[in-house]
């Protein structure tokens, strides 16, 4: 690479490793420099390593001026230079990379107070800046909304006969996606896993590796606030770097949706879209449709999409029947998870915090105290009698092998699938905890069957339908 001056950047970035390894103490193995620049600040944390620990050594001047003038000749008529040079360096190899905030934040201790990033910017103009940064230089309108402010807003709406979108069909109910979201976790921590969906009290919780995010906030009264942001979402890109102005993400919301309950981009100026669940139907303002949203958030779309995602972070580490995840999902969103189904899934072996992923549902309110119903073992013998007393066929399987599996109320009875065979058509019985026993086939999907089975059982209970 050559600057518009003639200069090989290549070239000074060789000299500039050569100058850092001048500064390295003898037995060093590996070192990394970090700087960050604009024309009115700067920073540089240099680390080496020698193979029992890391030090920290200081920069020369000699070092500095290289990376100066690196920076100054790596400017170009658009994107303008960059803000942070990576430098990392072996015995075998040279890594240099040049920042300028495109993939990811800054992290804190290189951040420097806007007034230096728009001292750059004036000094090297930009055709655009990373959508994160042009809302830490506050270009946009604020979208924080303090009870205050939002106490305002929903008395101006409404006086201005401004109303929200009533949105169906994009997203599951607030129960469901509760649900599924807690089911993720669940598995997440079990896995060991430091990415992931998390529950804590009366939030759920998602940071994507793509640096999106959402948070799933409840409140009393069969309400709850989803919000968060896309990285680099082009409503926000648009607001920004463009003629777009920032979306009214708030326009006819209630008051209580303010920024005590609201994912902290607000804080920081890249929300994308924010929902809202009331009176059981989701909301939202100028917020995008939910499929725009969706790399923000966890696989809450169906029964088998989060059952998907559970199977496959277990790959080979999964416990149970090919099922098994798919009946965890379903018995969370009845609100009916036992150890038992937890441990069926994922495990309790090494490297398995099954405790860990159970707390997670715990939080969410989804494990059921105890199990009032009927027996595992009263539930095979009613399957039995079932069978014999209308003459199934049971060519392929003897009643002996027959094994339940817990639902929410009662348990899936089947007989199990030889290694190697497909079960195609293969009949299924379920025993509710009342003693009725229905039968369907493995061509009819868990998550349809159950729903209704749990829907009949709560009507001859008398129960919430």
């Amino acid at each position: 690479m050559t600057s518009s001056g003639g200069e090989d950047l290549a070239a000074l970035a060789d000299r500039i490793a050569d100058g850092l390894r001048r500064l390295a103490p003898p037995g060093w193995q590996r070192l990394e420099a970090w700087f960050a620049l604009t024309v009115v600040a700067e920073s540089a944390l240099l680390m080496v390593d020698d193979g029992s620990r890391s030090i920290r050594c200081q920069v020369s001047d000699a070092v500095w001026e290289m990376v100066r003038r690196h920076r100054r000749l790596s400017a170009g008529p658009e994107s303008g230079p960059w803000w942070r040079l990576l430098v990392r360096i072996d015995t075998d190899s040279v890594e240099i990379v040049a920042d300028q905030g495109l993939d990811e934040p800054f992290p804190g201790e290189q951040l420097f107070a806007p007034d230096a990033y728009l001292a750059d910017v004036e000094h090297y103009p930009r055709g655009r800046l990373p959508v994160w940064l042009a809302a830490y230089l506050g270009r946009g309108e604020p979208q924080s909304r303090p009870p205050q402010a939002a106490a305002h807003g929903m008395q101006a709406d409404r006086r201005a006969g401004l109303r929200a979108v009533a949105v169906d069909g994009e997203l599951p109910e607030l129960a469901v996606l509760w649900a599924r979201w807690a089911v993720l976790a669940a598995a997440f921590v079990a896995v060991g896993s430091r990415r992931g969906p998390r529950i804590g009290p009366s939030v759920g919780i998602f940071e994507s590796a793509g640096h999106s995010g959402s948070t799933l906030t409840l409140l009393p009264g069969d309400r709850a606030v989803l919000s968060g942001g896309v990285w680099n979402a082009p409503v926000l890109d648009a607001a920004y770097n463009g003629s777009g102005v920032m979306p009214k993400f708030f326009v006819g919301a209630p008051d209580w949706v303010a920024d005590p309950v609201l994912n902290p981009r607000a804080i920081t100026g890249v929300l994308s879209f924010c929902y809202w669940w009331e009176a059981g139907r989701w909301y939202r303002g100028e917020s995008p449709p939910i499929p725009e949203c969706a790399p923000a958030l966890p696989a809450v779309w169906t029964v088998s999409t989060t059952a998907g995602v559970v199977d496959s972070l277990l790959g080979d580490r999964s416990a149970g029947s090919p099922d098994a995840a798919e009946l965890l999902v379903l018995a969370a969103q009845a609100g009916a998870v036992t150890r038992e189904a937890m441990v069926h899934v994922v495990g309790d072996g090494d490297g398995i915090d099954s405790d860990g992923g159970l707390f997670q549902l715990m939080l969410a309110d989804l494990v059921a105290d105890h199990v009032d119903g009927i027996r595992e073992m009263d539930a095979l013998d009613l399957v039995r009698d079932h069978i014999r007393q209308r003459s199934y066929d049971t060519t392929g399987y003897s009643l002996s092998t027959l094994r339940a599996d817990r639902i929410s109320v009662g348990w899936l009875v089947r007989s199990p699938v030889p290694n190697g065979e497909m079960a195609l058509d293969r009949a299924v019985f379920y025993v509710a905890d009342d003693g009725v026993v229905e039968r369907s086939t493995s061509s009819v999907p868990l998550s349809v069957f159950v729903t209704e089975f749990e829907r009949r059982f709560r009507i001859r209970s008398g129960g919430r339908v």
